[in-house]
């Protein structure tokens, strides 16, 4: 297939990930309750837990999510929680789009700018301008200029409502400012406009009669268009949402039709306040992949897929993936991801594992570093034991935070009036409950986690044959000390918990992770290992756990998870808890007008049905089986004047449902249609819109039993837990690939020298931190390697080509930036 076809196929993604860590010396100078949220241009798509009492909240927050949609910025906002007001924006980081490549995966303090409503804007505008030759009663030329405002998209909700936008046209100059203004369009967020104005540009040398302007030709160098749009606040202040300036003088007698981002105004973002308003401390890693189709792939995926069988494994292109990138977190995720969807991941593990294993010399010290090897199983585990930690820890993690007991043990410590028996006591009744939860759990852990620590298991004991504990301690440092343990400190992290807990949950749940990583390292309850805590108080807690059923629980445990034995569940397995939130949802025909209509639920899915009840906690009001789901699709904005909706077409009437955001919306669509992908009746066709007043809004049929007028979205992945896209990640390890291709090239030159002349001539720090076992065998891959990302450049050069032809600057797809000059 040529590069250049199939190019309609041609996926753009995008994604963004971090942390937002913690704010100082913010204003006003005393302790508030602050909290942060994450917007696309003017649209919230994250918020924080509120931090009670602080000048210098830590919100401790990590974020996830995909970017369904276009944006100019991303931006983070600090507010002052209120009471019985509005919440007040303290300041913002905003970060424009083509700038974000500057921050990736750097952990960086940014100063807070304030926030200024004359820059808080995002959509973009669709504008005709001509010029038109008029003659006059006396025969002479005058010029007329035309404006058509024909429509808006994406302009910003306002109090969580679609606007009442209107435009004002302005033609300015050094001595004029003709300004004329369109109608209002009630709650809508893409107005359609189409309304025309006539503005005089020039006057013949005849024109006597006076007027508030004298224009002379050559002024026309001086003349600009000036669309501004608003909200009709009604009783209270217009909101400014944006602007754009045309000169006139790019006409040149000729009309010219463009869509126009809006544009902040030019005063926007200068405050006169120069005081420090504080700064916020984030990590921030913005990607976007221009995913081609499957088949250009193919080269470099066979490459990776057969890293497992390369002899050495260090000449393997996966390896050699992570030795060039300088962060190995950047090379394992897509690696990881990518193997895992072709079941490839446990013989490259086993792989990367027994060369780890080779670089250790005590067998206290496996796998206790961060190698390549810990690291895949890391980010393996976080993939595929989603619900294994959910049915393990989920109940007891709630209790703790929900509920909390004092638990502080060290004396120090303290609060005035605690009592240090009775926190030791709380804290053992804590620990034993989720080392309870954890050693019964053998059945519900993952065949794959239990493949991965089969080979860990014998791969320890085969390098030391000697030691009876290190087969378990093999197993155990990743099930307990880097899952168990991280999820149940981290349970935000681990989506256990929707936020980082408080400070004082926060210190119980460390307590707990030390107890269960202690607990955890089998053989370790001993005397002698008790008189190894520095603190005394944490000797006399673990007296408690020296009885030997504890010991047996745990190996009974690490046996039965490294163990590659079919386990049969006890009963019928547990439903896959896949999402939850709170969501409006339309009445179903119960009433017809009105804001009414829509009503604040709380949605569940699982692997067997769509829920949705009145709080959280309480019992369904109405379900959906999952197999009696027929298609989840979009709705057309225009049905409700709502933005981010989406309907679920089962046997009864569609539900239609709003999402808070664009991304909630479009992770909900995609959780429900990756559920039901293999129902038996899924429809092939939907309506885009609803059935109102008699008739469906789209295709005007009349008969609510119509078949649909669209076809249904493609299919998505089937499975249910695991959410891979193996092209994207592909394509993610390409550009690694491509931004790393000067170590690519230095590792090569190793190669060379190590060939020619047995060992590395230049500096050692060059090739020092590269493993070379067989520098021939690792040569021929780099060779490979270059090749297809060779390739593959090509294609991406051949892609960008086109959509540059394509999306001429100035139309939707490509919208002006700033002025026109």
């Amino acid at each position: 297939m040529a590069a250049g076809d199939g190019g309609d196929e041609v996926r753009v993604l995008q994604n963004l990930r971090g942390k937002i860590y913690d704010a100082k010396h913010l204003v006003p100078n005393k302790m508030r309750d602050f909290f942060c949220t994450i917007n696309l241009d003017q649209e919230e798509v994250f918020r924080t837990q509120v931090v009670e009492k602080s000048l210098s909240p830590y919100f401790g927050e990590e974020f996830y999510f995909e970017i369904p949609r276009t944006f100019q910025w991303l931006s983070f906002y600090i507010y002052d929680k209120s009471v019985l007001q509005k919440d007040l924006r303290i300041g913002k980081v905003s970060i424009k789009k083509e700038d974000l490549c500057n921050y990736t995966g750097k952990e960086n303090w940014f100063m807070l700018q304030p926030v200024d409503s004359n820059s808080e804007v995002q959509g973009k505008v669709h504008l005709e301008l001509k010029l038109n030759e008029l003659i006059t009663d006396n025969g002479s030329v005058c010029q007329q200029l035309v404006v058509h405002i024909k429509e808006c998209h994406g302009l910003p909700l306002i109090n969580g409502q679609n606007c009442d936008p209107y435009a004002t046209v302005s033609l300015v100059g050094p001595s004029r400012n003709d300004q004329k203004k369109t109608k209002v369009k009630k709650k809508t967020s893409n107005p359609q406009f189409n309304e025309t104005f006539y503005f005089e540009v020039t006057r013949s040398s005849s024109y006597t009669k006076k007027s508030q302007f004298q224009v002379e030709e050559e002024d026309i160098e001086k003349l600009e268009v000036r669309v501004d749009l608003w909200n009709n606040g009604n009783l209270v202040q217009d909101v400014f949402l944006g602007e754009i300036k045309v000169p006139v003088k790019v006409l040149r007698n000729d009309s010219f039709q463009a869509w126009y981002l809006l544009q902040p105004r030019e005063n926007g973002n200068k405050s006169s306040k120069t005081d420090d308003l504080g700064s916020l401390r984030l990590n921030i890693c913005y990607t976007e992949d221009c995913v081609l189709p499957s088949e250009y792939y193919t080269s470099l995926r066979n490459l990776l897929l057969k890293s497992s069988d390369v002899q050495p494994i260090s000449a393997s292109a996966a390896y050699i993936l992570s030795e060039i990138c300088r962060d190995k977190y950047d090379a394992v995720l897509p690696l990881v991801r990518l193997l895992l969807h072709h079941h490839k991941l446990v013989p490259f593990v086993a792989a990367v594992a027994e060369l780890d294993l080779k670089d250790t010399q005590e067998a206290n010290t496996v796998f206790r570093g961060n190698s390549l090897a810990t690291r895949c199983v890391d980010e393996m585990m976080k993939i595929v034991g989603k619900h294994y930690l959910k049915v393990t820890l989920k109940p007891v993690i709630d209790e703790i935070c929900e509920s909390p007991k004092p638990c502080e043990i060290d004396p120090i410590k303290l609060k005035e009036g605690e009592n240090g028996e009775n926190n030791m006591e709380n804290l053992r009744y804590y620990v034993d409950k989720v080392f309870s939860e954890i050693v019964r759990s053998s059945i519900s852990c993952p065949t794959l986690m239990c493949d991965v620590f089969y080979s860990l298991r014998h791969l320890a004991a085969k390098r030391f044959p000697n030691d009876p504990h290190v087969q378990y301690s093999a197993v155990s440092s990743f099930v307990f000390l880097r899952f168990f343990a991280v999820a149940v400190v981290s349970p935000h992290t681990f989506h256990l918990r929707p936020h980082h807990p408080d400070a004082q949950t926060s210190r119980t749940l460390t307590l707990i992770s030390k107890a269960i990583q202690t607990l955890g390292s089998w053989g370790s309850l001993t005397k002698s290992k008790l008189s190894s805590f520095k603190e005394t108080f944490m000797c006399e807690f673990f007296k408690a756990f020296q009885e030997e059923k504890f010991t047996e629980s745990v190996k009974k445990f690490l046996d039965d998870v490294s163990s590659t034995e079919s386990k049969e569940p006890s009963g019928l397995s547990e439903p896959v808890h896949l999402k939850e939130g709170e969501m409006y949802k339309r009445a179903q025909g119960r009433t017809r007008i009105g804001k009414k209509n829509f009503k604040k639920r709380w949605f569940c899915l699982t692997s067997r049905e769509f829920t949705y009840h009145k709080q959280q906690d309480k019992e369904p009001i109405f379900t959906i089986p999952i197999k009696n789901i027929l298609a989840v699709e979009k709705l057309d904005e225009n049905s409700f004047n709502k933005k981010n909706m989406f309907q679920v077409l089962h046997g009864e009437k569609p539900l239609y449902i709003q999402a808070n955001n664009c991304v909630e919306a479009s992770e909900w669509i995609e959780a429900l249609c990756r559920v039901t992908r293999c129902n038996q009746k899924r429809l092939s066709f939907y309506h885009p819109s609803a059935f109102l007043n008699g008739n469906w809004l789209c295709c005007k049929a009349t008969l609510e039993n119509t078949v649909g007028c669209a076809r249904c979205t493609a299919d998505v992945p089937a499975d249910t837990q695991i959410e891979i896209d193996g092209d994207r990640e592909t394509e993610r390890i390409y550009s690694l690939f491509t931004i790393n291709m000067s170590r690519l090239q230095k590792l090569e030159e190793a190669c060379g020298s190590i060939a020619v002349y047995q060992g590395p001539r230049k500096e050692p720090d060059d090739y020092s931190n590269f493993t070379i076992e067989d520098s021939v065998a690792t040569f021929h891959t780099l060779k490979q390697i270059t090749d297809t990302v060779e390739k593959l450049n090509e294609s991406h050069e051949k892609y960008r080509k086109k959509r540059s032809s394509s999306a001429k600057y100035g139309s939707e797809e490509n919208p002006i930036v700033g002025k026109v000059s």
